[in-house]
């Protein structure tokens, strides 16, 4: 149940406060009106009515989402496949009983509601009962995200007792059968049976026979009805639409035994509702909200967080990423009404806190992990999956404007009064970078021991000692000199070693996997944020 704490100030009699009772105050009267005598029932009665008025107004309204007010209509337009219409429905309701907010489903076969969204282009989410229909519909620019929700698989169904004793595949095509079958081109479990009998031949007799003496229907939910009502002796459905049915008996087929679809919902780029439809999205995708209900319906549901109405994501980065990051990760919050916890630091240093925590078991660790060079996600890379290089920077020497010190190598480094900063590499990728290019020239012992004049946890740091002339030249990346390009000059190094090449991950252990993917997704979309920032993009773009 909702409650309301109410404070009134300047025109009210009475103060209520959350857990407290009405407390009426003494009003002074306007000088005008002291003479006149006021019956002090009625100025009770009165604070009284006025309280409770606007009480009453305030349970009118609807209580706060936990989502700031945004433009668009404030109900939910989901496309919804027939077949997964019991347990969506189930949650649907549910959101709407705890955050007040209508959603209105629209139900049809896959193909069929994809054709309408094409058509329409209007609606905030689409639900397949095959996530060959969501890439397609991202192919098209008509989703521009989607989530996992559940596997399923097609199985046959007979009436209790199978009284025609159907077996497998092949007797579907027997003279004493009818079968019903939803239509490839409309339905996701139609499509997955031709696909899957075209290799040995067996959907062209099927089809036949379907059209002989059966019958095709648009969605998986008709097939089922059709066996129930006995206008069919069998027919193909999810495995999760059959055992929402105690009257219907399941045949496991060989020759489907091993095909599944894995089931999502996708945003629709037309909504706009986006945030609003992003949280009932988690509320369906959520282990123990809408993944629970799809588990009592007999779905295999995927692996889903614990809800909350505002999670949190840690994302661990190397410092050079810093300036191409800030803006992607400030946008992903505001779209998806979340918080991320950004912690931006040399990888070394990183990297040490990830093995303290994961050692002893301590809380922290990070959803999300972007380094600086490879060499720093290699060290910790069994406790992150899907790793892709996004992007790479060069190494420089970056030198005081003019570059005074006519420094053109790094051998020119080595001179006698050429004060050097460089990178610790104890605690920073630049530092182990550094360290490998001036041992591949063969100076790093004697430049270390007689020019080095300060060493810091990170490239950005390396640079104001430059450019306060308390050091004649530092190694440091491209992307962080060219941010300081006023107060340095940069000096490139002819070496295939002077590169840094920045890798991102997702925790193997995160708890928050489904958002720390469309994190993930957020930076692999965000070339033109990391080419402005001085970065060379490296990841291909997905097919």
């Amino acid at each position: 149940m909702w409650t309301y704490g109410l404070r009134c100030r300047a025109y009210s009699t009475a103060e209520v406060l959350p857990n407290e009772p009405v407390r009426l105050h003494k009003v002074t009267a306007n000088p005008i009106h002291r003479a006149a005598s006021v019956n002090p029932v009625f100025l009770t009665a009165g604070a009284s009515l006025t309280v409770l008025a606007v009480l009453l107004l305030l349970l009118m309204q609807k209580p706060n989402s936990g989502l700031e007010e945004q433009d668009g209509e404030s109900e939910l337009f989901v496309y919804c496949a027939a077949g997964m219409r019991v347990p969506v429905e189930s949650i649907a309701t549910r959101y709407r009983e705890e955050f007040q907010v209508p959603i209105r489903l629209q139900y049809g076969g896959s193909n069929s509601l994809l054709s309408q969204i094409e058509v329409a282009n209007v609606g905030d989410l689409y639900l397949a009962g095959d996530d060959s229909y969501l890439q397609i519909a991202k192919r098209k620019g008509l989703v521009a995200e989607s989530f996992p929700i559940a596997q399923m698989r097609p199985v046959i169904v007979v009436p209790s007792g199978n009284p025609k004793q159907v077996q497998d595949v092949q007797d579907l095509v027997r003279a004493d059968l009818r079968v019903s079958l939803a239509d490839p081109d409309q339905a996701a479990v139609g499509k997955l049976v031709r696909e899957s009998l075209l290799p040995s031949g067996r959907w062209d007799s099927l089809a036949a026979a379907v059209r002989s003496r059966g019958v095709f229907k648009p969605t998986v939910s008709e097939v089922a009805n059709d066996v129930l009502l006995g206008a069919v002796d069998a027919g193909i459905v999810w495995d999760a639409v059959a055992v929402q049915h105690e009257q219907l008996e399941v045949v496991r087929s060989a020759e489907l035994a091993n095909k599944h679809v894995l089931v999502s919902i996708g945003l629709l780029e037309a909504s706009k509702n986006a945030k609003r439809a992003l949280h009932f999205t988690r509320f369906l995708t959520a282990q123990n909200r809408g993944l629970e209900v799809f588990q009592e319906h007999g779905y295999e549901s995927v692996e889903g967080a614990e809800w909350s109405n505002r999670p949190e994501l840690t994302f661990f980065a190397g410092a050079v990423n810093r300036r191409a990051l800030e803006p992607i990760v400030e946008a992903f919050q505001r779209r998806h009404g979340v918080d991320v916890s950004t912690v931006y630091n040399g990888c070394g240093i990183l990297t040490a806190q990830m093995r303290a925590i994961e050692q002893d078991s301590l809380s922290g660790f990070p959803d999300v992990y972007m380094a600086c060079d490879t060499y720093y996600m290699d060290t910790v890379g069994k406790l992150f999956r899907d790793k892709v290089n996004v992007s790479d920077t060069p190494i420089v020497v970056a030198v005081q404007a003019g570059n005074p010190k006519g420094i053109e190598t790094l051998a020119d480094l080595n001179q006698p009064g050429v004060r050097v900063a460089v990178g610790q590499p104890e605690q920073c990728t630049i530092g182990v970078l550094t360290r490998r290019l001036l041992e591949s020239a063969d100076i790093y012992d004697s430049l270390l021991e007689n020019n080095v004049v300060t060493q810091t946890a990170t490239s950005a740091l390396l640079i104001p000692s430059v450019a306060t002339g308390s050091a004649d030249a530092a190694i440091v990346y491209l992307t962080d000199a060219r941010a300081e390009s006023d107060k340095v000059d940069v000096v490139t190094i002819d070496s295939p070693l002077a590169k840094a090449i920045q890798p991102l991950g997702i925790a193997a252990s995160s708890k928050q996997k489904q958002l720390a993917r469309l994190l993930f997704e957020e930076v692999a979309r965000a070339q033109g944020a990391f080419e402005k920032a001085g970065f060379r993009w490296r990841l291909k773009p997905a097919e």
